[in-house]
């Protein structure tokens, strides 16, 4: 490893895809530059926004805003999906590691320090999350924990509840999986449950580095559309499923359990509506 990444930067390709995001890939990229071991390159893949160019524009001012920056700017020629955006950056990365973020999210300074140094001293570890928090705002960043605990994700646990946010998620380059094409909710889920179902060790870090402005679902974006949403998360189990990774029995039941936290989540969304009606 060069002195370089030994002093300054990260060997990390930060992949953001955007869609109709000019309002807020400024804040993504405004904290990945911030950063106190900046990655190697940032790519923003701009995926087809129906929005006059706008979006576009924005990501090329940026580029030119940051030339002591390694930003690269690509442009699909049609809308496929976060996850096929996401692809076409990987494609064009350089570095041996990635990480993901969001347009509309954002990174704690120490995320990139804390995360790949974590990942460079566990070189078997093939992919790691952590905890994502919504904030608002303006305000002061949480402080993280004093120390850094680490435990090792298995099948069972990831299949009823994912705990990598996009966001959080750095992985090695080399693995050769990648975002199922054009499927455009819980296509993350998919991969990292591929992942780990073909033996790959994936770690969940405890300390909180991303960040959201919005509600986890019912406030807009993919996640606003809770039965859409569903759809992809009982997608992704048929798909593991007929790759034989689980039984007929847990594909019921890990459906069936899918269903009971759509309940929930649909719930919590009236109940919230109808405050913010009432107030």
């Amino acid at each position: 490893m060069s002195d370089r990444y030994d002093s300054v930067h990260t060997p990390v390709s930060v992949i953001i895809p955007c869609y109709r995001c000019a309002d807020t890939i400024q804040r993504a990229v405004d904290s990945v530059i911030a950063q106190t071991r900046p990655p190697e390159e940032i790519i923003l893949i701009d995926d087809f926004s129906n929005d006059g160019g706008e979006t576009l524009a924005v990501l090329d001012r940026l580029r030119q805003e940051h030339q002591e920056t390694n930003i690269k700017v690509l442009r699909l020629n049609k809308n496929g999906g976060p996850g096929s955006a996401r692809n076409a950056g990987w494609e064009q990365s350089s570095q041996p590691y990635i990480a993901f973020l969001d347009a509309d999210d954002s990174w704690h300074p120490e995320k990139m320090a804390i995360q790949y140094q974590w990942m460079a001293a566990h070189p078997d570890v093939v992919l790691s999350g952590h905890p994502s928090i919504k904030i608002s705002e303006g305000v002061a960043l949480p402080e993280l924990p004093e120390s850094l605990l680490a435990r090792r994700i298995n099948e069972c646990r990831l299949l009823f509840s994912n705990c990598l946010p996009t966001r959080s998620v750095m992985l090695k380059r080399e693995v050769s999986f990648r975002f199922f094409p054009e499927k455009r909710y819980a296509e993350d889920y998919l991969l990292w449950l591929t992942l780990v179902f073909n033996g790959q060790p994936a770690w969940f870090l405890n300390s909180p580095m991303a960040y959201s402005f919005k509600e986890e679902f019912g406030d807009g974006g993919l996640t606003g559309n809770l039965w859409r949403a569903q759809q992809g998360i009982l997608d992704t189990y048929q798909k593991i499923f007929s790759a034989g990774f689980i039984p007929f029995f847990m594909f019921i039941l890990v459906s069936s359990f899918s269903f009971l936290k759509y309940f929930r989540r649909w719930s919590i969304v009236k109940w919230r509506f109808l405050i913010n009606s009432a107030s």
